[in-house]
């Protein structure tokens, strides 16, 4: 056994260990609404004591969110605009989610996607020449539209040849819109009945149609030069 397998066998059993333990410390049972709204003014307290701690605590425990895929991250988001507000909220989670997505995408790739590619590549040369081409104006279209589960993105991006570094920027522009709507939500967090109640029909009408703009504006682009060039 070479020393890469052990490698990605440590990395396994590190990030099960990490999921295993927080399933076992009930820690999802503090990520929900109520509990937030109860705790909101504790937070407070304590983020005006000791601002740096907080900050650093919030950041470095979204990035691990992220990247294991753990459920919660709407709840982060909302706790970070009620104890941060608006504007410094929307930077540390604008980058502690992108962090952490890149790092989930990054795992994906690294224990099962390499692998894909060399067994499989042949079969995916059609993907991977469309992900090539128009692979980051289907992530920025996904980011931007909050039906799709963005844990399920990342695991697949992973599969695929996208630069990690294009990953990271598209995905942190992509998610903005969607941030800054959280955290937003989160600064008002007392007239927060329900999280059904952040997204309405009409805003992921919204941001469906900004996410599909740059798909055809980039056919159409492509149309007009065809049309010239013949």
């Amino acid at each position: 056994m070479n020393r890469q397998v052990l490698q990605k066998i440590a990395l396994v059993f590190i990030l099960l260990g990490v999921v295993l333990a927080y399933q076992y410390m009930g820690l999802d049972q503090y990520l929900n609404l109520n509990y937030l709204k109860e705790s909101r003014d504790s937070f407070l307290e304590l983020y005006q004591n000791k601002p740096f701690m907080v900050l650093g605590v919030y950041f470095c425990c979204y990035i691990c969110m992220t990247a294991l895929s753990l459920p919660g991250a709407l709840i982060f988001s909302l706790a970070g605009g009620a104890v941060f507000g608006v504007v410094t909220g929307t930077l540390v989670v604008s980058f502690a989610s992108s962090i952490g997505a890149t790092a989930a995408c990054f795992f994906s790739r690294y224990l099962v996607g390499n692998w894909v590619q060399d067994k499989f590549g042949e079969k995916l040369q059609v993907i991977n020449r469309g992900v090539e081409e128009e692979g980051l104006f289907y992530l920025f279209t996904l980011r931007l539209i909050p039906l799709f589960p963005f844990f399920m993105i990342n695991l697949a991006m992973g599969l695929t040849q996208m630069p990690i570094r294009s990953f990271y920027w598209v995905s942190q522009l992509g998610m903005l819109p969607g941030t800054i709507v959280f955290i937003n939500a989160g600064s008002q967090l007392g007239q927060l009945e329900s999280l059904s109640g952040i997204l309405s029909p009409s805003l992921l009408i919204s941001f469906a149609l900004i996410g599909v703009f740059p798909l055809i504006a980039r056919k159409s682009i492509s149309w007009f030069k065809s049309r010239r060039n013949a």
